[in-house]
């Protein structure tokens, strides 16, 4: 059975990612892209289903790990009755490859390593044909099936029960690298690895990278590893950044809230590039917005609110049978119909993330402007439409406030190029449309008598969404309006002192009640507090919500805090995006309060 998900450290080479849990076992990994089908995918069911484990023999006294310093590579040590051996785990950057590499050292002692290998491709579907092949470099286990294959090289396998195992014996100063490497089956085997050269130079691009962040005054730590989540999560050649790196983890344990993120949301993406550019990556905003022209190119009414890695556009949803889903919560989902839906509030999370990318100096192209152009034409065209919201609501389509506001916020950015920059545009007819949203929101999407903003226009209930309305320019954080909808939020949406999304009970998203605290949500909180001058509370709530890290900083989408568990897909870019925003925030605060 799958460990919790806080059990999972994650290495990526930029294309895809494994997760690696505390006992040596890979339990996922899809090769040779994120959203490619699972090889290894015992995460959402069993052993059967495809995992890689590699540990000691034999009762196991201690066991601990943790990165490298600034990089994705893991080293995770072992303690045993008869010595001390550690496992240094990684993907190589930069080798044009789907290489992935466990570095097995002896450090005490003799420790007897074993290892069992279970290839399953296409998500469990394919059982492969393996076999053992002569090599000038030593033993090699081929494993084929379909498009797919393997090459494991490092060590003798004995096949058993469709399974592979192996035993060594690693004695101090011992080195064995065990290597597997993805290619398409019709080509050949790929050449061994140069494993020294390749962690060298891994090791020094994530550390070159990691180098170029602005450091974070407050939460150094977990503010620098967040960031290196979220590079992991950007695909080096497209730029796509995807929302997680996984499918179908739930939401509700057990339940039927299980979501393929491994595609790249306009929403997730636009975040992500502000926080990158804040911390002075420039180099990503411009990737990602060359990413954004390629996907959104043609006509406006068919931009969709996320996409492949490469920009493709069907991303049908399916059920997976073959995967009985993550401590039995099915069913398990590949590809997600959320790409049909119309969510009024991409326009201006985009628009906003260019207008950021403008104001931090990087030059519109002879193609970004006038993309933008196109964008606000449709949004003149549509923007009283209902639509799905941000939380993807699968019931009825209803005029969200926070889409409502995302699309004021696009409507002042595209102003904003032209009145601040010297961009053309119709800018009168803008800014009375601008002025036109602002009056239907005050009239529909606020309650006089609860003083809070609303879910929705005509509605009672509050959304956590609205804390994002002063991130935006929308209102002051200090403003009444926004002072009462706290206070709301706080009273409705709280469960053990963190926030729900919304109440899943009302039925408005069509789909069972029950789910946990969203992360990004509590971290949302901070930042409201911060900047209202609840400074304390602020910092209180965020040493809670960072103590959530697991112990190599990693944080999932949800937080079950009834049994203490993270909960929903990991690494999730939302929570860790959330995360570094909050920190800014709690820092500027603390700015101001020792400047007065």
């Amino acid at each position: 059975m799958a460990l919790r998900i806080e059990d999972y450290a994650m290495v990526g080479d930029l294309h895809t990612a494994a997760l690696i849990g505390r006992d040596g076992c890979i339990d996922w990994l899809c090769l040779p892209r994120f959203d490619s089908a699972s090889t290894f995918g015992s995460l959402l069911g069993t052993e059967d289903h495809g995992h890689w484990r590699l540990a000691p023999q034999g009762t196991v006294l201690e066991t601990s790990r943790a990165y490298i310093e600034d990089t994705f590579v893991l080293v995770t040590r072992w303690v045993t009755d008869d010595g001390e051996v550690e496992v240094v785990d990684f993907m190589p950057i930069g080798d044009r490859r789907a290489d992935l590499v466990r570095r097995i050292r002896g450090i005490r002692g003799s420790v007897v390593m074993a290892q069992e290998l279970r290839v399953r491709f296409d998500y469990a579907n394919a059982i492969p044909w393996m076999r053992q092949i002569p090599d000038e470099h030593g033993p090699a286990l081929v494993a084929v099936a379909g498009p797919d294959a393997v090459v494991v090289r490092g060590a003798e396998f004995t096949a058993r029960d469709h399974s592979h195992r192996s035993e060594l014996t690693v004695n101090e100063g011992d080195v064995v690298d065990m290597t597997l490497t993805w290619f398409p089956a019709h080509r050949d085997i790929p050449k061994p690895l140069d494993v020294q050269r390749r962690l060298r130079y891994t090791k020094k691009w994530w550390r070159d990278w990691a180098s170029m962040s602005t450091a974070s005054p407050v939460y150094r730590e977990q503010v620098h590893r967040s960031l290196l989540v979220l590079r992991a999560l950007t695909h080096e050649d497209t730029g796509g950044i995807v929302a997680a790196a996984t499918t179908s983890l739930p939401e509700q344990f057990g339940g039927e809230r299980n979501w393929d993120y491994r595609y790249v949301w306009l929403r997730d993406a636009s975040l992500t590039l502000g926080v990158l550019m804040e911390h002075g990556y420039a180099a990503e905003a411009d990737a990602w917005r060359r990413w954004l022209l390629r996907a959104v190119a043609g006509d406006p009414a068919d931009i969709q609110i996320m996409y492949g890695l490469s920009g493709e556009r069907r991303l049908t949803e399916r059920e997976i049978d073959s995967l009985p889903g993550y401590h039995g919560a099915a069913p398990v989902r590949v590809g997600n119909d959320a790409w049909r839906q119309y969510q009024g509030d991409i326009f201006g999370e985009v628009m906003f993330a260019l207008r950021g990318a403008r104001d931090r100096g990087i030059k519109e192209t002879e193609s970004s402007w006038p993309l933008q152009r196109a964008l606000m034409s449709f949004v003149e065209k549509n923007w009283r439409k209902p639509d799905n919201g941000l939380w993807e609501i699968r019931g009825q389509k209803r005029h969200f406030t926070h889409s409502q506001v995302m699309i004021w916020t696009a409507f002042d950015c595209a102003i904003n190029g032209v009145r601040e920059y010297g961009l053309d545009g119709p800018v009168e007819l803008w800014e009375r449309m601008r002025d036109e949203v602002r009056d239907d929101i005050e009239s529909r999407g606020f309650d006089v008598a609860k003083n809070s903003y609303t879910q929705f226009f005509g509605g009672s209930a509050v959304d956590a969404s609205l804390l994002l309305l002063p991130q935006v320019g929308y209102i002051d954080s200090n403003d009444p309006r926004m002072l009462g909808t706290v206070a709301a939020i706080e009273a409705e949406l709280m469960e053990g002192g963190l926030l729900k999304r919304y109440l899943t009970e009302s039925g408005v998203d069509g789909l069972p009640s029950g789910e946990h605290p969203f992360l990004a949500c509590s971290f949302w909180l901070v930042e409201q507090y911060a900047r209202s001058g609840r400074l304390e509370d602020a910092r209180q709530l965020m040493d809670r919500l960072v103590a959530f890290t697991n112990d190599v900083g990693l944080l999932s989408e949800e937080y079950a805090v009834s049994v203490g568990r993270q909960a929903g897909n990991t690494p999730q870019a939302y929570s860790h995006l959330s995360l570094v925003r909050a920190a800014d925030a709690i820092a500027a605060a603390m700015a101001r309060e020792k400047s007065l």
